[in-house]
Parts: structure tokens; C-alpha cells; sequence
């Protein structure tokens, strides 16, 4: 028996308080098993320990939330008797250790999180944020992640719809891999996690386990450093034709009311499913781990509880309902085992080899796990300078060309042709827009989704930076026509043992929670991930935000971005200051994120969002875009090479400088085309929301008035050629120089 030292106890992470917390519970000294058991359940990525505290602060309820957090995935109710179920989760330090598999997966875990409660998942998004272009092992990260989310969704047959996509140096060296997963269930048949039934069998399915993934969870609990190679064999290996299949054998095997309880083997594997089923049952657990089917001879009950191998589910099952149970799961191919039962102790106990492996009390297990309110430091503000541009001479044409052309703003379509976004036949919009729309199958409704942060908001100022990433995805939602109706959340930060990070954190918080409350966007489901720095330098804040929301019929309410006729006006709905603090003409020109972000006014974001969802429905405009990064001039020109429509912009009667009126990052706003543009304006006037006529569409170039031209060919072949003509380049080798 290994004799737990100070050294072993440091190597799981626990702090020699929190060993004397295990002490007390169990009244004697843990063994190597219990200690593993203790070290995973109370990492920050199990237990929050360091978080919890601030995510209390969200709203998470609403008429229409059935369940929000603390179940493996949120959900909605979406009416005719249908509810959405969805969640978004990290792994980011599995995929910068081995991105294929790191990317792969994440997309299996988070797809189990939804079928577990029931649902049919139908669509995946990712969002992912790399390195500088220019850092050697950048190309290596965007290859095998974009392979590993590829490979998982295609092969299980899911369509990958969005997402989002950064390159920026703060992630040189812990980049960030956020998988997000939708499904469609009966709202009458949700299934949920807690263990019930004295004496009901706990039954494993699915794969088999390996040593694959121990420690996982402690792994993605602590900072990088130069040994990151070493953390190999804590990464897991998935197999989406195994997913596929358990994902079809559960949903037969919840159609046949055998189910209590079911629960996805995640992060910490049997551990931490044995012990939420317990916990939130409010029962015991006892299992014989000699009957876990296991794939590698002579594991330890400290492995085969640590494991995080793949595809595997944890259930209890109603009596007598077994044999139907273990039909389905033959019929599907899939390994099925009664390894236990539910027991009226409250303790996790745990056989192997004829002996007691392991004897803990459940309820202090969970409810003692430390909880920490970090010291935090606020982000100084930022101030920017009277002339924050100083003497650069550029014509907007030119700025456009750069910009949409630069890493941060071109097409992302050399990763999403390579997921199948059409799969399943329902997708009637994709990636490339502001919000990828499913059809919910056989009606007219649809299901509009989207990811959105925009981390440099957040450095500069956290608090505005929260409320602008819920503000943006519910912006999008409602450019494409949809009612928004939830969020889940991925909240990435550095070290929170660093009072700076832990402001960020804190400050990104209280502005998600004041936007998810004035715009009735309330969080059902999220993940936490913490220490994502190496080396002591931090990742940039970034709470990336995954909005849900509802379109009422997809043939008359659903808007694209993309142009759609000639001589049409083009319609900005909002206020516009030509804000430039932490813009992106200010980056591309200056290379620097000076000033405070532009503010998020969250009462005329629900008004002037209300108002274009309105216009939506009573067809008085043809195309919607939102304005966001690179400002209203950037937003047109999307809209163009969209719809393959040129498009004349008419500068204002007004004191705005000419590149920040174009190229300012207010918030708030869309551009809409129209046809009858005046009643656009007389309805924007009554309802007291900002409206101007800012041109027309028509030819095949963009022409700013009074400021020159270009072609939408140059413009697409600008735009479309940065990322394909990156990936394959020698390596040190910049693409840039090759658009001039």
C-alpha cells in the first residue's frame, strides 16, 4: 500500500489545507484511491472551487429555462412540445498538448453532455482562438485542430454550422479550443442525473476503459510549462463510430422509460459521474470494479476510476429492466455491465480484488470541496489618446482592402469546408453569417445559434467587455431573425491565484450578468477553465458566449447578411460615434489595443434589437447585418461579397472624422437593405431608434463617396485567399506579403 507523503499529496494538486479537510472527513488517513478520488473531484475544473462564487451572480431563470445549471447541459423550452438542449465546453489544455485529439475529443464529450439529457444533438459550433500568425507552432495548432473537430463531427454525423475564430499572441502559448453542442428532445422527457432506487442496478456502458486521460482533470487545473510534451498520456483518445453508437443505443434505450438516471463519464470518468449521481440522488453508491470492462490488463482501482477513456456512460436503471437493457446495447455492439447499486449509505464504496478500494462519504465529498474567493484587482482604465490614429495616411479603400484581408477579419471558409454543415438536411444557414439557423425538423421553426467574445474588449475593460460579448451574441441571433432566448458560457482565464486574473474574471462576470438581465438572456449551462497560461504569461480574458434563439418560421422571419437586389438603400440602425478605442483599424495601423472599449448601452441594445426583429417579421427589409469588428464599412462589404452585389456608402453631414465614422466599433447596430427605405425611417422614428439612409446597393464595387472604389473581385480574392494561402505556406513564411 503507497503511504501518502507531503509529495503525493502536492502532485494532486491539494494544498496541505485541503488534505487536512480530506483528513477530517475521512477520520484516518485516504490511500492512494480515495486521494485520487478527493484530488479530481476538488480541482478547479471539477469543483469551481475558485469561481463559484462569482458564477452565482448570473441570472439563470426564466419562463422558458426548464433547466438551467448543474445538469450536464441546459435547457429550454422551444414550444409544440419540443425543449433545446445545449452546452459549450473547453479543452483547451488537451488540444494544445495534442490538438487532433484534444480538438476530437471535446466535440465527444460535449455531444455526450447533450444526449445524456435526452436529446438528438443537431448541430456543433467551435470556438477557437490560436496564436500570432507568425509563432512557429501556430499552423501546427489550426491543422490538427481543425482535423480533430472535423474528423469527430463528420464522422458522427452531426452538422458543424459555426463558430468563431481568432489569431492573436496572447494565446502563443495556451491556445483555446471551446466546443459547443445543440440538441432537440421531447420537453415531457428530460433525463437528469440523479441516482434514486434502493437496490436499482448502476450499469456501465459503452466503451471500454484504458489508461487514457488519468488525471485529466488535474491536468487542466494547473498552469503550462516547459514539460507540456510530458502531459501527453493525460490526453484522451475518442472514436467517433463508438459515439455514434452509444449515442443511437441511448436514445432507443430512453424511449423504452428503463431510465432513473444517466450520466456522462467526463472529466474525472467514474469518479465524478459515481459521485454526482450520488450526490444529487441523495443516496449511497457501492461498485465492484473487478465487473468494469476494461481494455488494458492488470488496471488499478486508481486507474479505472481516474480513466478518462471515451464514449462511456454511467445509468441506473429501473428493476427488472436490465436484460432489455443489455439487448439494446448488444444490438448495438456496445459493452454493457451491471458494476453496482444504489445504496442507502450516502457513501461511495468502491471493490476490487476481493478488498475495499475505497470508503468516503459522499454529501462532505461535494459540499466540502473549498470554495475561494481569490483576491482581485481591477483592469486599470484605459484612456485614448484626442488623435488616437496620429499621422497615418490611409484612404478607407485601402483600409477596407487591409483589413478584410488581414488574419483577424478574412474568411474563415478554408476551416468550415471542412466540416459538414449540411449533414442531416435540416442547416438553411451555415457558417459565414451572424448566426447559423437548423430547421427544427419537419415544422417551419428554426433553431438560430451562434459563439461570440471579443477578448480585447475584455482586457482593456472586463466589465464592458462581458456585456458587450452577451450583447454580440444576442445581436446575432436577432440579425438573423431569431427571438434569443438563452446562453451557455465558457469562461477562459489565466491563473486565478493572480489577484489581476481574478479581477478580469470578476469584472467579466458582473457585465455578463447586467446584460444577461436587461436583454432576458439568461445562462442555463457553462464550463469554467482556469490556468490557461504557461510560463506565468495569461491567455486574454475570454468569456466566449454561445446564444440559443428561436425563429418563429424560417420562410418569412429568417434574414441572411447577404445582399440580395440592386437599388436598394442600405439602412444603419443605431447611433454612431466612430468610436476607435481597441478597434481593429486602430490595430491594423497602429499594431496596438489603446483606450476603453466602445460601451455597451444595454437598454438601447434591447430597443434597437427589438426593433429590427420587428422589421424582420413584417418583410420590410431584404438583407440584416450586425456591426461589429471593423465597423459599418467592414459590415457592408460583407454584405456585398455575400450576396455578390456592390454597394455605394454616402458619407454623413457630420464632424465624425471620415475613417472613424467607417471604421468605429459602436455598439448597437445594424445595417439593413430595404427597399422602401422610408418606411424603415418612419417606423425607426416613432419607436425613437436611431435610422439613416447610408447608401445603395448595385454594380460589382464598393464605393465610398468622394474616397475611390474597389472591385468585389479584389475585395473577395483579399478576402477568401489570407487563410488557405497561410496554412499552406513554408513555415516562417507571410502570407500578407503575398496580397501586397
Amino acid at each position: 500500500m503507497t503511504r501518502i507523503t507531503h509529495d503525493i499529496v502536492a502532485e494532486h494538486g491539494l494544498t496541505p489545507e485541503e488534505y487536512d479537510r480530506v483528513l477530517r472527513i475521512l477520520g484516518r488517513e485516504p490511500n492512494l484511491t480515495e486521494l485520487g478520488i478527493f484530488s479530481v473531484m476538488w480541482s478547479e475544473h471539477c469543483s469551481y472551487k475558485s469561481s463559484k462564487v462569482w458564477l452565482r451572480r448570473l441570472p439563470t431563470s426564466a419562463p422558458w429555462v426548464i433547466d438551467g445549471p448543474g445538469e450536464n447541459a441546459g435547457v429550454i423550452d422551444i414550444g409544440g412540445g419540443l425543449a433545446c438542449v445545449f452546452k459549450i465546453e473547453s479543452h483547451n489544455h488537451p488540444s494544445f498538448i495534442e490538438p487532433r485529439e484534444g480538438a476530437a475529443t471535446g466535440v465527444g464529450g460535449i455531444l455526450r453532455d447533450v444526449f445524456t439529457m435526452g436529446a438528438r444533438p443537431v448541430a456543433n459550433l467551435n470556438a477557437l482562438r490560436f496564436g500570432s500568425p507568425d509563432h512557429p507552432r501556430t499552423r501546427h495548432f489550426v491543422n490538427g485542430v481543425v482535423e480533430g473537430i472535423g474528423g469527430y463531427g463528420n464522422c458522427i454525423g452531426i452538422p458543424t454550422v459555426g463558430g468563431e475564430i481568432d489569431f492573436d499572441s496572447g494565446y502563443d502559448g495556451n491556445i483555446l479550443v471551446n466546443a459547443m453542442t445543440v440538441g432537440i428532445a421531447d420537453s415531457s422527457r428530460i433525463f437528469r442525473s440523479a441516482a434514486a432506487g434502493i437496490g436499482n442496478a448502476v450499469v456501465y456502458v459503452g466503451s471500454r476503459t484504458g489508461r487514457d486521460g488519468i488525471h485529466g482533470a488535474t491536468m487542466a487545473s494547473a498552469e503550462f510549462s516547459g514539460d507540456v510534451g510530458e502531459k501527453r498520456p493525460t490526453v484522451q483518445v475518442g472514436d467517433p463510430f463508438t459515439e455514434k453508437l452509444l449515442l443511437e443505443a441511448c436514445l432507443e434505450l430512453m424511449a423504452t422509460d428503463s431510465i432513473v438516471a444517466i450520466q456522462d463519464m467526463g472529466a474525472a470518468g467514474l469518479t465524478s459521474s459515481s459521485v454526482e449521481m450520488s450526490s444529487k440522488g441523495g443516496v449511497g453508491i457501492e461498485l465492484d470494479l473487478d465487473l468494469v470492462p476494461l481494455r488494458e490488463p492488470a488496471m488499478t482501482a486508481y486507474e479505472i476510476m481516474l480513466s478518462e477513456s471515451q464514449e462511456r456512460m454511467l445509468m441506473v436503471l429501473k428493476p427488472e429492466r436490465e436484460e432489455l437493457a443489455r439487448d439494446i446495447f448488444a444490438k448495438w455492439e456496445l459493452d454493457f455491465a451491471i458494476i453496482g447499486a444504489v445504496t442507502d449509505t450516502g457513501r461511495l464504496v468502491l471493490r476490487h480484488g476481493g478488498r475495499t478500494a475505497a470508503d468516503i462519504p459522499v454529501p462532505p465529498l461535494v459540499e466540502e470541496a473549498p470554495e475561494y474567493r481569490r483576491p482581485c484587482t481591477p483592469a486599470p482604465p484605459r484612456t485614448l489618446p484626442a488623435d488616437p490614429l496620429g499621422a497615418v495616411d490611409i484612404t478607407p479603400i485601402e483600409a477596407l482592402r487591409r483589413l478584410v484581408s488581414s488574419p483577424d477579419l478574412c474568411s474563415r471558409r478554408w476551416v468550415w469546408e471542412q466540416y459538414d454543415h449540411m449533414v442531416m438536411g435540416d442547416t438553411v444557414q451555415g457558417p459565414g453569417g451572424d448566426a447559423a439557423v437548423i430547421r427544427i425538423h419537419g415544422t417551419d421553426r428554426g433553431l438560430a445559434v451562434t459563439t461570440d467574445c471579443t477578448p480585447r474588449y475584455c482586457a482593456a475593460d472586463p466589465v464592458e467587455g462581458g456585456r458587450q460579448a452577451v450583447a454580440e451574441a444576442w445581436r446575432n441571433l436577432t440579425a438573423a431573425g431569431a427571438r434569443p432566448l438563452a446562453i451557455t458560457d465558457n469562461m477562459n482565464f489565466g491563473n486565478p491565484e493572480r489577484p489581476e486574473v481574478m479581477g478580469q474574471f470578476a469584472g467579466c462576470i458582473e457585465g455578463m450578468a447586467e446584460a444577461c438581465a436587461a436583454l432576458d438572456f439568461p445562462v442555463v449551462s457553462g464550463n469554467v477553465s482556469l490556468y490557461n497560461e504557461t510560463d506565468g504569461q495569461a491567455i486574454p480574458p475570454t468569456p466566449v458566449i454561445g446564444g440559443v434563439g428561436v425563429v418563429t418560421d424560417i420562410h418569412t422571419d429568417m434574414t441572411r447578411p447577404a445582399l440580395a437586389a440592386e437599388d436598394e438603400a442600405l439602412v444603419a440602425i443605431g447611433a454612431t460615434a466612430g468610436h476607435l478605442g481597441c478597434s481593429m483599424l486602430l490595430r491594423m495601423l497602429t499594431g496596438r489595443d489603446d483606450g476603453p472599449p466602445p460601451p455597451v448601452d444595454l437598454a438601447a441594445e434591447r430597443r434597437n434589437g427589438d426593433f429590427v426583429r420587428g422589421l424582420a417579421a413584417s418583410d420590410s427589409m431584404s438583407a440584416c447585418h450586425d456591426v461589429s469588428d471593423g465597423g459599418l464599412l467592414v459590415a457592408v462589404a460583407e454584405m456585398a461579397m455575400a450576396g455578390s452585389i456592390g454597394a455605394r456608402v454616402m458619407l454623413p453631414e457630420a464632424e465624425i472624422p471620415v475613417l472613424a465614422w467607417l471604421f468605429g466599433e459602436d455598439q448597437g447596430r445594424y445595417v439593413l437593405a430595404a427597399a422602401d427605405p422610408e418606411r424603415v425611417l418612419a417606423a425607426a422614428a416613432t419607436a425613437g431608434i436611431p435610422a439613416a439612409v447610408i447608401g445603395r446597393t448595385g454594380g460589382q464595387e464598393l464605393t465610398v463617396d468622394g474616397h475611390g472604389s474597389i472591385s468585389l473581385a479584389e475585395l473577395r480574392d483579399g478576402h477568401e485567399r489570407w487563410l488557405p494561402t497561410y496554412m499552406e505556406a513554408p513555415s516562417g513564411r507571410d502570407p500578407v506579403t503575398a496580397n501586397g
